[in-house]
């Protein structure tokens, strides 16, 4: 029989490490909307899954559901995997729109200073890839001009310590 010191109250084993099916390590708590683990056993939202190739619509559309459903963290996963598959041309922008998803999921967490920060920092990279020798200012409909813009306001929100719901002051990525 396992000693307290071995598991937790749902039997994972405390030394072993959770790992997906190709051994890399992965975190298999359950989440909550903001993405924040919790006890293992406990109930969490439906992860999303990581590495999916989507078309750039799709992510688009995907990702403005989980951002309405209060889901920033999922959103990011969204994005990020967009950045990672994408063509080269386009993965500042998809790492910029990840950028503030994380920024909305820190800033709903209580995390001003960090959530400021990444809405920022998404913000410039959004905006700097519009102005690029590839960018478009609507790209897949993305109102990049209207992003930024929402990400900036709700960064100086969240430092005058306005409390932030992920639903309620999501961006309308299409306008």
């Amino acid at each position: 029989m396992d000693s307290p010191a071995d598991s937790t109250a749902s039997d994972h084993p405390a030394d072993e490490r959770d790992r997906d099916d190709e051994g890399r390590a992965r975190n298999a708590r359950p989440r909550d909307g903001l993405g924040r683990p919790l006890p293992y056993g406990a109930e969490g939202v439906p992860r999303q899954p990581e590495g999916v190739v989507r078309a750039p619509d799709e992510t688009v559309a995907e990702a403005q559901r989980l951002l309405d459903e209060g889901k920033p963290f999922h959103a990011h996963e969204v994005f990020e995997d967009a950045w990672k598959s994408g063509p080269e041309e386009e993965r500042e922008l998809w790492r910029g729109l990840a950028q503030l998803a994380v920024g909305l999921t820190h800033a709903a967490r209580g995390n001003a200073t960090g959530g400021a920060r990444l809405l920022r920092r998404g913000a410039g990279a959004v905006t700097e890839w519009a102005a690029s020798e590839h960018g478009q200012r609507r790209p897949y409909g993305v109102d990049t001009h209207a992003v930024a813009r929402w990400a900036r306001e709700l960064a100086r929100d969240v430092e005058d310590g306005a409390p932030v719901d992920a639903g309620t002051r999501a961006p309308r990525l299409r306008g």
